[in-house]
């Protein structure tokens, strides 16, 4: 079993995306973009044999990190991707249709601050919301044998 910790719009917000860490203890961290420098910094704070990707976001001004990544994650594909390029506040059909271009099981988008989690006719698409602030939350994936589960959490300091 892998539990793979997804974090999106942390905004300068790296305590809150530390918190999920030590909470959920994760195999695997993907961040999906605002910021990449937030994404630094927690890899900093982290031991070094953390496994984290991330993904950039309309918020990163110019960056050599990748707006999307294809993951192989115990036999699951994963599209990752902020979702602004694919204007993701106005509905996720454009970014479903990446992801069945992509071959992909599972979508991982963020961008509207707004978390959701649902099964779409064989893809599931989760956006973790934003960790940041007092009312942040951030999603989880546990993947092994059976069927992916899917949680989103809230964030609260001192819970």
């Amino acid at each position: 079993m892998k539990k793979v910790l997804v974090l999106s719009d942390s905004h300068g917000d790296v305590d809150a995306m530390e918190r999920a860490v030590a909470r959920e203890r994760p195999d695997l961290i993907l961040h999906l973009g605002d910021l990449c420098r937030d994404f630094d910094e927690l890899q900093r704070r982290l031991p070094i044999t953390q496994a984290m990707q991330n993904v950039c976001g309309n918020c990163d001004g110019f960056t050599e990190v990748p707006d999307q990544r294809v993951l192989l994650v115990e036999g699951k594909r994963i599209l990752m991707m902020h979702g602004h390029r694919y204007e993701v506040k106005l509905g996720y059909s454009r970014a479903m249709w990446a992801a069945r271009e992509a071959e992909a099981d599972i979508l991982l988008c963020g961008h509207t601050h707004i978390a959701l989690d649902r099964d779409l006719m064989g893809l599931h698409l989760m956006n973790p919301g934003s960790c940041r602030g007092s009312r942040g939350t951030y999603g989880v994936i546990e993947l092994g044998e059976g069927e992916p589960l899917f949680r989103i959490e809230e964030n609260r300091a001192g819970v």
